[in-house]
C-alpha cells in the first residue's frame, strides 16, 4: 500500500500545482454559478413544484460532460506520450497502482469541484430567507448522486485516457462514451421498437441504466442499492479495462 500512497499522494500535488487545475475550477463555478442563477430567477418568477436544488442538479451533464474528459484526458495518455509511464512501471509499482491514483487523484478534484458548489446553497440560505429557502432531501441526495456517479464517470475517463497517446483523442473518447451512457441510453429508452413484447429483457436493461432515473430517485430520497452497486460495478469495470488496456499498450510499444 505504501507505494500506492506515494504515488495518490503524488497525483494529488501535481494537481494541485497545475495552473490547468484552477483554470477548469474557475470555468466550471462560473458556468455553474450562471446556472443557478438562472434557477434562482425561475423561481423568482414563478412558484415551482420542485425545489432549486432539484432543478440544480437536473443540469448535471454539462459540467460531466466536459469537466470529466478535462480532468482526465491526461491522466494516462500523456504519461504514455511522454514515455513516463514506461519508467514509472519499472519501479516496484505495478499498472494497477499507477492506474488507481490516476482515478483517484481525479475523482478527489471532481469531488471537490462540486463541493465548492455548496456555497451557492450556503448563500441562498444565508440571505434569502433561511430554511425555509432550501429542501435539504433535494440537496443531501443530490450531492449524494453526485458522489455516487462520480465513480463510473472519472473512470470512463481514465479508461479513454489509457487507450491512447493522444489526450486530445482521449478526451473526444471520455466525451463520445459519456454522450452514449447518459443521452444515448435516455434517447434509446424512447424507442417505440423496445415496446415489443419479445424485447422485455432489454428494455428493462435500458431502464435500469437511466442516469437521469437515478438522479431523480436520489433527490426525492429514494436510494436504490442497485442502482448504487450498478455505478460500484461499472466503476470497477471500467478500471479493469483501464489497467488492462494500459498493459497491452506496453507490451506492443
Amino acid at each position: 500500500m505504501r507505494p500506492f500512497r506515494i504515488l495518490l499522494a503524488h497525483e494529488l500535488r501535481m494537481l494541485l500545482v497545475s495552473p490547468a487545475t484552477y483554470i477548469a475550477a474557475t470555468l466550471f463555478l462560473l458556468v455553474m454559478g450562471f446556472i443557478f442563477t438562472g434557477v434562482l430567477e425561475t423561481f423568482a418568477a414563478a412558484p415551482q413544484q420542485t425545489s432549486p436544488a432539484a432543478v440544480f442538479f437536473q443540469l448535471l451533464w454539462l459540467p460531466v460532460f466536459f469537466m470529466v474528459p478535462l480532468l482526465t484526458m491526461k491522466s494516462l495518455a500523456e504519461e504514455r506520450r511522454l514515455g513516463t509511464l514506461e519508467t514509472l512501471l519499472t519501479t516496484p509499482v505495478t499498472t494497477a497502482q499507477v492506474v488507481l491514483a490516476k482515478f483517484f487523484a481525479a475523482y478527489a478534484l471532481y469531488l471537490a469541484l462540486w463541493a465548492a458548489t455548496g456555497g451557492f446553497f450556503y448563500i441562498l440560505h444565508r440571505f434569502a430567507g433561511g430554511a425555509q429557502a432550501l429542501d435539504y432531501g433535494p440537496l443531501v441526495g443530490g450531492y449524494l448522486f453526485i458522489a455516487v456517479s462520480g465513480t463510473l464517470f472519472v473512470s470512463i475517463g481514465i479508461l479513454a485516457s489509457a487507450l491512447t497517446r493522444n489526450q486530445a483523442v482521449a478526451g473526444t473518447f471520455a466525451f463520445v462514451l459519456l454522450l452514449m451512457l447518459v443521452v444515448g441510453t435516455r434517447f434509446a429508452g424512447t424507442l417505440e421498437i423496445l415496446k415489443l413484447d419479445h424485447l422485455a429483457t432489454l428494455r428493462a436493461a435500458v431502464d435500469y441504466v437511466q442516469v437521469f432515473t437515478h438522479l431523480e430517485d436520489f433527490t426525492r430520497g429514494v436510494i436504490d442499492t442497485r442502482q448504487v452497486l450498478y455505478y460500484l460495478s461499472g466503476t470497477v469495470l471500467a478500471l479493469i479495462l483501464g489497467i488492462l488496456g494500459v498493459e497491452a499498450k506496453l507490451l506492443h510499444s
